[in-house]
This record gives C-alpha cells, sequence and structure tokens, in this order.
C-alpha cells in the first residue's frame, strides 16, 4: 500500500476541505484504511475505559464487556453510513455509499488520536487537574463532528444549509433504523416463541 495512502487520514485531519476533495476526485480514499481506523477507534475507546485512571473511570473492570464497547462504536457508525446514503440518494447527494463509509471513519480518526494519550495523561493527573481530561475529550468531539459535517458537505457537494438539514434528517433516519431493527428482532422473538408453543403442544398429545 502506497505510503501517502497511510499518511492521508492525517492530511484529512488538518485540512479537510482539500482532503476530502482528494478522497473524492483524486482517489486518495481507502476503504481498508477506513476499516482500521474504525477498528483503532473501537481499541482506544475500550483502553479508555479499560485502563483509564480512576478518578475518571465509574466502571467495574469486572463487568466491562468489550463486546458492547464494539457494538457502541460499530452500530452507529453502520447506522450513520446507511442512512446518510438512503437519504442522499433522494437528495442528489454524489456520494456513493463507499465513499460516505470512507469520509466518515476518515472523520473519526482525531478521536483515536487524542483518547489514547488521554487515557495515559488520565493515570498522572489528580483531580483538581481534570479539566485538561474533559477538555481534551472535548476537543476530539468537536473535531469529529466538524470533520464529519465538511466531509458530508464536500462528498456530497451540497451547501451549508443543506449539509446541516441532511445531517439533521440523518439523525432521525438512525433513529428509524433503529426501531426497524428492534421491531424485526422482537417479531423474530415472537414467531420463534409461537412455533416453539406449538412444537411443546404436539409434543404433549403424542
Amino acid at each position: 500500500m502506497r505510503k501517502e495512502l497511510l499518511l492521508f487520514p492525517f492530511h484529512v485531519m488538518v485540512r479537510p476541505f482539500s482532503g476530502f476533495w482528494d478522497l473524492k476526485y483524486d482517489d486518495m480514499g481507502n476503504l481498508r484504511i477506513a476499516g482500521a481506523i474504525v477498528f483503532l477507534v473501537f481499541m482506544s475507546v475500550v483502553i479508555q475505559h479499560q485502563y483509564g485512571g480512576y478518578i475518571f473511570n465509574n466502571l467495574n473492570a469486572d463487568e466491562f464487556n468489550s463486546l458492547v464497547q464494539m457494538r457502541n462504536v460499530l452500530l452507529p457508525y453502520f447506522l450513520w453510513c446507511i442512512a446518510n446514503w438512503s437519504l442522499t440518494t433522494l437528495m442528489d447527494g454524489e456520494g456513493n455509499f463507499s465513499e460516505i463509509c470512507m469520509v466518515t471513519a476518515y472523520a473519526l480518526l482525531p478521536i483515536a488520536v487524542i483518547l489514547i494519550p488521554n487515557t495515559i495523561l488520565s493515570n498522572v493527573i489528580t483531580q483538581e487537574e481534570s479539566v485538561f481530561y474533559y477538555f481534551f475529550n472535548g476537543v476530539a468531539a468537536v473535531w469529529f463532528l466538524f470533520l464529519l459535517f465538511v466531509g458530508t458537505m464536500t462528498v456530497h457537494q451540497y451547501t451549508v444549509t443543506k449539509t446541516l438539514v441532511t445531517i439533521f434528517l440523518t439523525l432521525v433516519g438512525m433513529a428509524f433504523l433503529l426501531f426497524l431493527g428492534l421491531l424485526f428482532f422482537s417479531l423474530i422473538q415472537q414467531m420463534y416463541s409461537f412455533v416453539f408453543t406449538i412444537y411443546q403442544e404436539i409434543q404433549f398429545r403424542n
């Protein structure tokens, strides 16, 4: 893999407008790197919950479940990509599904870059210095949201207003998809209970 492709996500972090433009029109994005960034974000969240300083970490290590953390990272990521793609195909968006996946993943990079050093910092600072810990977590969140906004605007070639409307509707779409998913699994569970009850009834009669 070319070195410039590996370093490109860091270029996007500091120069998002030209970076996302190059991702879309100069073929600088890479799905494998996007997947690696999402995995890195998952690992940084796990490390923060598992090894964060006791002043900032109220979780019980014995009850920690990495699968739950994986769900908390992967589910919003894919819900966002699916909802955004479904919506923008109806709103004249120029981005395709793979570009949306790459833009979203590249926008997540500041979280991984800041969370891991911040976890180390949380083990050496005192309660009085906790403002620095929360400040850096806030910087990671704001940086991610800014990159996601610029990426959405660039990949779909939207105006600022249309991008804001699209982001709001995408969040609504995510909630709708989540509702449909829960409804689907609830129906599957009820069908399973119904079939199992019939099976037991047949067994008793025999």
